[in-house]
């Protein structure tokens, strides 16, 4: 049993899909707060401003859970949430054809043990066709999303090349904390 410090329905929808027993609790961190120009940096930065706000508000007695996931161009610009439609178009804009990495940052924190990972899956995009990009933009689903980019929903469809765990992409990469919640499992 972890707790899921997060309001993410991809990230639950994660952890059930690997078995994994959870409490789904959000927690308040104002990622506006942290200023860094690199990816890995922010979204370092930012899960630990998320696991300190956990750790004000939740004991240990289940172990805490928090990521946070963001996109670098091939150029290194940081395309995080989009704020509204005419954001999400230019931030989607950016990433058609390209090249771009989706970076999350996940820490895993019991009494006893501490799992810290930083990965990268990149992707290379074909072209976004107009009309399904307006389609995609119409129907919210990019909202809440880094990048406005759902690579399981809306992005799939044009990925020519894929480097990473897609969990980690959807935000959460599953495959490397099981080890760690088994461990914790067995050390209670």
């Amino acid at each position: 049993m972890v707790r899921l410090c997060s309001l993410s329905e991809t990230r639950a929808k994660l952890l059930d899909k690997f078995s994994i027993d959870y409490i789904q609790s959000p927690i308040d961190f104002n990622e506006d707060s942290v200023v860094e120009s690199d990816a890995k940096s922010f979204v370092y930065k930012v899960v630990q401003g998320k696991l300190s706000s956990a750790l004000s508000s939740f004991e240990l007695d289940t172990p805490l859970l928090v990521a946070d996931t963001v996109i670098s161009t091939s150029s290194g610009k940081i395309l995080r949430k989009a704020k509204d439609i005419h954001d999400a178009r230019e931030i989607l804009l950016a990433q058609s054809g390209s090249s771009i990495s989706i970076i999350t940052a996940t820490i895993l924190k019991s009494k006893k043990l501490e799992f810290i990972d930083i990965s990268s899956t990149n992707y290379k995009f074909l072209e976004f066709e107009s009309s399904a990009l307006d389609i995609y933009l119409a129907s919210n689903e990019w909202r809440g999303k880094a990048g406005a980019c759902m690579v399981e929903g809306f992005c799939k469809n044009y990925i020519k090349d894929v480097v990473g765990l897609e969990s980690n992409a959807m935000g959460l990469p599953v495959e490397k904390i099981v080890p760690w919640i088994e461990i914790y499992g067995k050390n209670r």
